[in-house]
């Protein structure tokens, strides 16, 4: 038994680009054996969001890719996904600035002294925080120029760059599945189902507690574990991907220039939620804040123009390797997209739940929404082309709208953190390869989607 756990953890799984790989040539064959479809789509004026009518699925032709195709779809995913790197680039040029400068070890330091051994303490509190954010307001990507922070600071604390990563990560995203009132969740997925505007709050209150509850217990269960033996750590013994300056709790003084450094981190922030909640801003408007912070910090720093160049030209050369994935990814979604391939596999998974029970229905449900979510990212998206067509279905099946809509939810939040058209951007902010990441998330992912099912389940009677 001993030699067979060995070998098990000597087998290794392919390199993130290995993975990627062959999800991409999945994908392409999959386009020659699912014929291409679309069905109609309308301006919903309640929503202001287009629609899927649905009894008007349609065979199209789509674009099937050649050999040269493949190549031509990554690069293209790459462009496509120019935003989100700069971001990224931004976000890790700001903060590695940060840890040059000493700001983030002195007031680390002035973390641990007020905190003492109490600095666990900022895993539940700080994952409560993110996740009211995103069951809430529906904050999500607004939170990935905090990754590195808090990669940063729990490190600092004797962590792992998992666990600072997760803190943000895991809690935004539970909350955002979980949803309460999010307006692009939840709020979309009722107004097209023709459900009462935040209604069926109560239940979704306790389902937010419990998914809340259980991704804190299991980072914190997992950052004892580190904190405690290093080499029990995932990321033990293989360089992390992204490499900072030191950080040292134990720094030098304190000067006027951290503490003003210091003080316009938390301007950042401010910033960051009022122009995302205010201003609407998004990717574009992060990544010039977080760049002219940068040029702020630097200049308040005492560096000079040159030196502040050759800091953001490190950082930049140390997430080359990371962000790489994020545009491979976003050319999987794009061989699909052209293939027209989506429509047909949403209409043929709903076809299959018109003859079940309701309880099965609402399992098969919550299951499709899952897969399409590998299909379709984004909420908005999978809101407006599967609601007009489960609605209808709960109907026929005798189900509530209320577990329609609690399906979407969990089926396009908690696998966001799974399919590896999601995660793979946060796997690409927080420099953790995909199998790496797929080691540390599989158990939580797993102790969540029997969580789902058995309150998907009781929804049925509830609603």
């Amino acid at each position: 038994m001993g030699k067979l756990k060995e070998k098990a953890l000597r087998i290794k799984m392919p390199h993130t680009y290995v993975l990627l790989t062959i999800i991409l040539l999945a994908v392409v064959a999959m386009t020659y054996i699912i014929p291409s479809g679309s069905y109609h789509r309308i301006m919903d004026e309640a929503s202001g969001k287009t629609v899927v009518l649905p009894e008007t699925f349609h065979y199209v032709q789509g674009r099937r890719p050649g050999f040269f195709d493949i190549f031509l779809n990554v690069e293209r995913g790459y462009v496509s996904a120019a935003s989100i790197l700069f971001l990224i680039v931004f976000a890790y040029a700001y903060v590695y600035l940060l840890t040059e400068n000493g700001t983030l070890s002195s007031a680390i330091r002035m973390l641990v002294r007020r905190l003492g051994n109490r600095t666990y303490l900022l895993i539940p509190v700080c994952m409560t925080l993110f996740g009211l954010l995103g069951a809430t307001l529906g904050i999500y990507e607004e939170t990935y120029g905090l990754v590195p922070v808090f990669i940063g600071i729990m490190t600092a604390l004797g962590y792992d760059p998992l666990v600072g990563g997760s803190v943000v990560y895991v809690g935004v995203a539970t909350g955002f599945a979980a949803a309460l009132t999010n307006p692009f969740s939840v709020g979309i997925a009722q107004s097209i189902s023709e459900v009462p505007l935040n209604s069926g709050l109560w239940y979704r209150m306790i389902v937010f507690i419990v998914f809340q509850a259980a991704s804190i217990w299991y980072v914190m269960r997992y950052a004892r574990r580190v904190k405690a033996n290093p080499r029990r750590s995932i990321l033990y013994g293989e360089p992390y991907e992204i490499q900072m300056p030191q950080i040292k709790a134990e720094e030098s003084e304190f000067t006027w220039r951290k503490k003003a450094s210091l003080l316009l981190f938390f301007v950042t922030i401010a910033m960051l939620l009022y122009g995302t909640m205010q201003w609407d801003w998004y990717i574009d408007e992060l990544a010039a804040m977080f760049l002219m912070m940068t040029v702020a910090t630097g200049i308040v720093s005492g560096y000079s123009a040159t030196k502040i160049c050759h800091s953001l030209i490190a950082a930049t050369k140390s997430v080359i390797p990371s962000i790489l994935v994020i545009g491979f990814t976003r050319g999987i979604l794009l061989t699909m997209q052209e293939a027209m391939i989506s429509d047909t596999i949403v209409y043929g998974l709903s076809r299959m739940l018109r003859s079940s029970s309701r309880e099965l229905s609402a399992v098969g449900m919550l299951l499709l929404q899952n897969i399409i979510n590998f299909f379709i990212t984004g909420s908005s998206s999978q809101a407006t082309i599967t609601m007009p067509i489960m609605a209808p279905v709960a109907d026929i099946v005798g189900l509530s709208r209320q577990t329609a809509v609690l399906c979407y939810c969990f089926g396009d939040g908690f696998s966001n953190m799974f399919w590896p058209t999601a995660c793979s951007l946060e796997c690409g902010l927080m420099g953790v390869s995909l199998n790496k990441w797929y080691r540390f998330i599989s158990p939580l992912f797993v102790l969540m989607a029997a969580l789902q099912i058995l309150l998907i389940v009781i929804s049925v009677y509830v609603y």
